[in-house]
């Protein structure tokens, strides 16, 4: 068999790793989630963070990784769910969002799962009755729904402002 003609490995080609996408899930209350896998810098432990005088109540606080200050966002509380426990399985998501490091808590982390196109449906329409500019479709996955979260749009929304507009549209 001539080498060249060869057909690469499933995944090992530029042009199969475009047919699908690859997302770090988590939990947040009974409902899975999913962020773009290349923005996620590391997973830790929930650790304590020093809260911001004034901030919004998702708005956790900040924590000091490394010599850098990171703002910490709890999604439970971003997204209005049911009250907010910190156990043994709560982490906190590192993201490096348009050059800037964000922290988010969440209830656990689950997979790196990959979704083909065929498996992404389109955000259904709420009216203006529930903003869903941050969701940029539902993935079915087994017998789940994974809720597909942008996370760039999100940290960039007015009421969180923490990735500036203009350095975005940069990347």
């Amino acid at each position: 068999m001539n080498p060249t003609s060869a057909s690469p490995l499933p995944g090992t080609d530029p042009a199969h790793a475009a047919i699908g996408r690859e997302l770090l899930t988590f939990t947040l209350g009974n409902e899975y989630y999913g962020v773009d896998i290349l923005k996620v810098q590391e997973i830790r432990g929930y650790d304590t963070v020093t809260r911001i005088p004034g901030a919004p109540e998702f708005i956790k606080g900040v924590i000091n990784l490394r010599g850098a200050i990171v703002p910490v966002i709890d999604l439970r509380i971003k997204f209005n769910l049911d009250s907010v426990v910190y156990n043994e399985f709560t982490v906190m998501i590192i993201l490096n969002i348009a050059r800037r490091i964000v922290g988010i808590v969440v209830d656990s982390v689950s997979d790196v799962t990959q979704l083909s196109p065929e498996q992404i449906k389109p955000t259904p329409e709420f009216g203006s009755a529930l903003d869903t500019s941050y969701i940029t479709g539902l993935g079915a996955l087994d017998e789940r729904m994974l809720i597909l979260v942008d996370i760039e749009s999100l940290m960039s929304s007015t009421d969180m402002a923490l990735v500036d507009v203009q350095t975005q549209a940069v990347h």
